[in-house]
Parts: C-alpha cells; sequence; structure tokens
C-alpha cells in the first residue's frame, strides 16, 4: 500500500493535546517541603525551637514523645528534661463530657475568650479508647476551624491507639513542651465519659464536666465518680426554647453536688449554663475558673496538687514501664500461650499461672 492510500485510511476523529496542568504543589514549595523533611534537628534545635515558640518544631518534638521508637524515645526524653524549668507555668483544664454535648465547639468558643484577654492556649486531646479508628480525634482540626487558625492557639491530638496509661503519659509529656513554649493555658479534651477522665482528672488543675439539659433524666449516662471530681458543670446549648430546661438542670445538678462530701481545696463545684454555639455566658464559664484558681493559691492546695500529680505520674510511669517490658520479653511471650492455654484446660489456676509467669521473669 502507498503512503497516499495510508494517509486516507486515518481517522477523522482528532483530538488536541489541551493544557498541561498545573502540580498541585508548586515545585519551589515542594522543595522547600522536601528540604524541611529532609533536614534531622539537633538537641539544641528542639530546645531553641520551643523556647522561640516555634510551632513547626514543637510538633516534631510532640511527635518524638508519641513515637515508641527508642531513638525517637530518648531524644524526646531529653527534650523533656531540659524543658521542665520552663514548664509548670500555666493552667491545666481538663474538659470532658457526654458525646454530643458540644466539646468542640464549646473549646472554639472559650478559647476565643481566652485568646481575646492575651492568653496562649494549647488545646491536646486524649482518647485511649479509639482502639478501631486509631484516629478519630483528628477531626478535631476540622471543627475547631477558627480556633486552628487563630495565632495565639495551638491544636494537637494525642494518638489513640495504646493503653491509657501510655496515652496519658505522652498527654502530658506534650503539656509540658506546650508549656515551655509560651502557652499559659492548656486544655485536655477527652472523648466521651469513661477511664480516662481519671487520667485527665490526674494531670490537670481544674476539671469541667460538659452536660445538656432535656436529655432525659439529667443524673443519667453520668459516673457519679466523674461528678465528684468536677470543679464545675457547664450546662451547654442552653439557648432559646432550652433555656427553661438548662436552668432546670441547673438546680438539679447543684442539688445532687451537695451530696457529695466537701472537696479538699475548699472549692464549692459551681453549676453555670452557657450556649457555646452563640457565645452566652462563655465568660461566666471563664470567670468561674479564674475564681477556683484565686481561692487555691490562696489556700496553697494548687502547689500541693501539682506535687501529687508529679509523684503519680512518677509511679504510674515506673508501673507502665514495668508492663511494657514484661510483655516485650520473647521467652514470656512463648510461655504467655502455653501458661494460657493451661488455664483455660483447668490445668492451672489464673494466679498460679501469673506467679510463675512473674517468677520467670523475675530471674532474669
Amino acid at each position: 500500500m502507498n503512503s497516499k492510500n495510508k494517509k486516507s485510511n486515518k481517522s477523522a476523529l482528532h483530538v488536541n493535546k489541551g493544557v498541561d496542568q498545573p502540580p498541585s504543589i508548586s515545585p519551589k514549595a515542594r522543595k522547600n517541603f522536601q528540604k524541611f523533611r529532609k533536614k534531622s534537628l539537633s538537641l539544641d534545635d528542639y530546645i531553641n525551637g520551643i523556647k522561640r515558640g516555634d510551632r513547626a518544631i514543637l510538633s516534631r518534638a510532640i511527635t518524638l514523645v508519641e513515637s515508641s521508637l527508642p531513638a525517637h524515645q530518648e531524644l524526646a526524653q531529653q527534650i523533656i528534661e531540659q524543658c521542665l524549668p520552663l514548664a509548670g507555668n500555666s493552667m491545666r483544664i481538663g474538659i470532658t463530657g457526654v458525646p454530643g454535648v458540644g466539646k468542640s465547639t464549646f473549646i472554639e468558643s472559650l478559647g476565643g475568650e481566652i485568646t481575646k484577654r492575651k492568653h496562649k492556649l494549647a488545646v491536646l486531646a486524649i482518647d485511649p479508647s479509639s482502639e478501631r479508628s486509631k484516629g478519630s480525634i483528628l477531626g478535631d482540626k476540622t471543627r475547631m476551624e477558627t480556633l486552628a487558625n487563630n495565632p495565639d492557639a495551638f491544636i494537637r491530638p494525642s494518638p489513640s491507639a495504646g493503653s491509657l496509661g501510655g496515652v496519658a503519659r505522652k498527654t502530658r509529656e506534650s503539656m509540658l513542651l506546650c508549656e515551655a513554649a509560651g502557652f499559659d493555658i492548656i486544655f485536655i479534651e477527652t472523648v466521651g465519659v469513661g477511664q480516662s477522665e481519671i487520667a485527665v482528672h490526674s494531670m490537670v488543675d481544674f476539671f469541667l464536666l460538659l452536660m445538656l439539659a432535656g436529655a432525659g433524666d439529667e443524673l443519667q449516662g453520668i459516673k457519679r465518680g466523674i461528678m465528684e471530681m468536677a470543679d464545675a458543670i457547664a450546662i451547654n446549648k442552653a439557648d432559646g426554647n432550652n433555656k427553661d430546661k438548662a436552668n432546670q438542670a441547673k438546680a438539679e445538678y447543684n442539688s445532687a453536688l451537695h451530696l457529695f462530701p466537701p472537696s479538699p481545696s475548699g472549692w464549692t463545684p459551681k453549676v453555670v449554663t452557657c450556649s457555646a454555639l452563640h457565645n452566652i455566658d462563655i465568660d461566666t464559664v471563664w470567670k468561674t475558673i479564674m475564681d477556683y484558681k484565686e481561692l487555691t493559691t490562696e489556700n496553697e492546695y494548687w502547689p500541693a496538687k501539682r506535687n501529687e500529680q508529679a509523684k503519680y505520674w512518677m509511679y504510674e510511669t515506673i508501673n507502665e514501664k514495668l508492663k511494657s517490658h514484661f510483655y516485650t520479653q520473647e521467652d514470656i511471650k512463648t510461655k504467655l500461650q502455653n501458661f494460657e492455654a493451661d488455664v483455660l484446660n483447668n490445668r492451672k489456676s489464673s494466679f498460679q499461672a501469673a506467679q510463675q509467669l512473674l517468677d520467670e521473669y523475675l530471674k532474669k
């Protein structure tokens, strides 16, 4: 076939090449990002960066704290040790509440009130119960968009995987780094109501419980122990038609709180109503927190509580390290399976198996 026939057999359909799409990240930005990623920081780089409030370096330091790699843990502990003299000057506030109570909206509203008063706020979220999703709390930044863009606020979710003690320890260490970076108000948020509240209560100065009105029996769905820990109860969504219900709930919670024994702090827990969505009485919540600080500073309960918490976390860390070391021993891991089979088949009691395993461990 000649060349003329070949040309006539070509399709009449012709698609233009079109316009080349620009890259989603500019080459310059990509180059700078890769350079930043590749650059390893020394101990002095971390310390100096944290001291001057560099958020990128603070975030990387917190990532080291959260890492399980031995090299990262070693560097993280060195950073924390050098940051300790700069830490401890913040007010630590724990915030918890039943699901759907509006914690994120409340934190954003109260956070805005605090930063308007020339404070620097760090928000740390702790969720040790989220084993399936592994990172559900990562949504906090998107739910608190205004606060996330506030130059005087820093939001950091903690890892949800791991034991309660381990996650809580990492949150406490992250809190120390935030204090060293100049944040004078620290929020520690817990998701849901459960064991995590006990851990958070042991690392904060003020414990705030968020509740809803009009959700059935006001005292249902909340453990007595959580209410006993609360320094204040804030009934959220007290606006519109819900305002009367909120005031009724306030009276009921006040009556319930009077049944509890007096707090060693000398503080009588307060119940307030507010609307985070409409920014109603958020300043009242902040005044309640400051009243608590004034009272407990005067009667010296504030520093005494800090000392007790520091001692508590020393022992908790010892327990966590011993537990972790025990379960990571290869011979123990092998024997655990055999002893578990013995217990399930009634060849050994649970206590006998545990004692023999511990004896084997302690022989080393």
